[in-house]
């Protein structure tokens, strides 16, 4: 996927006019890597927001390996602090949705948006793992 797909980011834009309180909004791949992001978000805010994102994913996914089913399956991730709520949903095979929403934004709303999209364009929003090249191996 690459970050400057005008259709994803249209999506995206879509998505935070039909969301009300909803700010930012970015894909990232499991390891948090931005892919896409929305205009109103910047290209470093757009990399931290990435980071935070994967952390926050990868904490959930630790915690419901441990105390879940054992799949280590994670529907959603919600996190609430002061000013505000950031999202995080799997969106494709090695890839998240991330939203950030007003403190004052409808849960509910919110999450049911984010997966809306998702089943929309999932199949478009996937980050295979990225392996690393041997020296001497073509690129």
């Amino acid at each position: 996927m690459s970050t400057t797909d005008q259709s994803l980011e249209w999506f995206l834009q879509s998505l935070l006019e039909q969301t009300p309180g909803a700010r930012h909004a970015l894909v990232l791949s499991r390891d948090g890597l931005k892919l896409c992001h929305t205009r109103n978000l910047g290209i470093d805010k757009a990399d931290q927001l990435a980071a935070i994102a994967a952390g926050v994913q990868a904490l959930a996914q630790s915690a419901s390996a441990e105390f879940g089913d054992g799949s280590g399956g994670v529907r959603q991730s919600m996190t609430e602090f002061h000013g505000g709520l950031l999202f995080v949903v799997e969106a494709g095979e090695g890839a998240h949705l991330a939203v950030v929403a007003r403190e004052n934004a409808d849960v509910g709303l919110v999450g049911h948006k984010m997966n809306e999209l998702v089943e929309q364009i999932g199949a478009f929003l996937t980050a295979p793992p990225r392996h690393r090249r041997r020296s001497g191996q073509p690129a």
